[in-house]
């Protein structure tokens, strides 16, 4: 490619790799205005007064940018399915003792829940995950994805993580709606058939909220709920990241089986925090972290199974008793022994 990006004027570079627009503003390029003209013809009219005060190398900011245009390819428009997978290997307690495991392998298409006391350290192992800790972090652990630890520049890159991140608060500040939100993730990742796509992320998230919204609501305006269901369905069809890291989903508000659903249909790794017996059931295994360290980790069980569907059965009868006290209907002892 290196040979022919010469040749492309600024703008196909922008309709084609949409990413390149941060490249050039990270490296000063005062392209504006001048996106009709070629990258060769652009430096070699380019003020030298501006080139020496942005300290422009023509010859290695184009070299740059082919290696940044390779790289962004292959997180963004292949085509060709991977097997992901996360290996922990043990640090230590807040008190210095050691994990006692070996390691955790994870695959996709798995669902892991971390369960233990509040201030325990869930959050601190969702943290050494998202950030592929490389025996740098405060518990001592190492990360490896697909096998090995990453890169500093894949650790730390703002726009390749191989981890997504769902936090519990989803406030959005962009002033605009749904649909364009949509629009302009599914336009940065060069997705084909863009209009279908978006159409299946609305779909989707309005399957998983509790409360129906449109496309042309701003999203400013979308409830806790609604926001954690765009943002899972936005994450499980669109986002290139494998990994999905979820805190405390029970309090989102959306249908949390679903949503789990979703994710790994899209072989994605789910690690979730969690206080809620369903979810930690749900789980592939569960890893009880007590004062700061991985205590043990549970293979789920058949007779803990068994046990879920009876607790997903009560979950039922509390749902549909959520949505008549949210209609204004009032609970007899009759509807509540039909739900039971």
């Amino acid at each position: 490619m290196d040979k022919y990006i010469k040749e492309y004027t600024i703008s196909q570079l922008l309709t084609e790799y949409p990413f390149v627009k941060d490249f050039l503003e990270d490296h000063l390029i005062p392209y504006r205005g001048k996106e009709h003209l070629t990258l060769d013809s652009f430096f070699k009219y380019l003020d030298p007064e501006i080139i020496e005060e942005n300290a422009i190398n023509p010859e290695l900011f184009t070299k740059s940018l082919v290696e940044y245009i390779d790289l962004m390819k292959q997180y963004f428009v292949s085509d060709k399915p991977k097997q992901n997978s996360i290996t922990i290997y043990p640090g230590t307690h807040k008190n210095g003792r050691e994990e006692a495991f070996d390691s955790i392998h994870i695959n996709s298409g798995e669902i892991i829940a971390i369960v233990g006391p509040t201030g325990s350290g869930k959050s601190r192992l969702l943290a050494d995950i998202e950030w592929a800790a490389n025996n740098d972090t405060p518990t001592g652990r190492t990360i490896h994805i697909n096998g090995r630890s990453l890169e500093p520049h894949e650790r730390f890159s703002s726009s390749n993580k191989l981890v997504a991140q769902l936090s519990q608060n989803m406030n959005f500040v962009m002033d605009m709606t749904v649909e364009e939100f949509l629009d302009l993730h599914a336009t940065s990742r060069l997705v084909k058939d863009k209009e279908k796509v978006i159409q299946t992320i609305f779909d989707k998230a309005n399957t998983l909220a509790g409360e129906a919204f449109t496309k042309d609501t701003p999203i400013t305006e979308l409830s806790g709920g609604q926001s954690r269901a765009l943002m899972i369905a936005d994450t499980a069809i669109l986002s290139t990241s494998p990994i999905i890291l979820i805190d405390e989903i029970e309090n989102a508000g959306i249908d949390r089986k679903l949503a789990l659903d979703l994710l790994v249909s899209e072989d994605k790794i789910v690690l979730m925090s969690t206080h809620d017996p369903i979810l930690a059931l749900m789980g592939d295994k569960r890893i009880v972290i007590n004062n700061g360290g991985i205590e043990k980790i549970i293979d789920s069980s058949q007779e803990e199974r068994q046990i879920l569907g009876k607790l997903e059965a009560l979950d039922r009868t509390l749902m549909n008793l959520r949505q008549q006290l949210r209609y204004g209907n009032k609970i007899t002892l009759k509807e509540e022994s039909n739900n039971a």
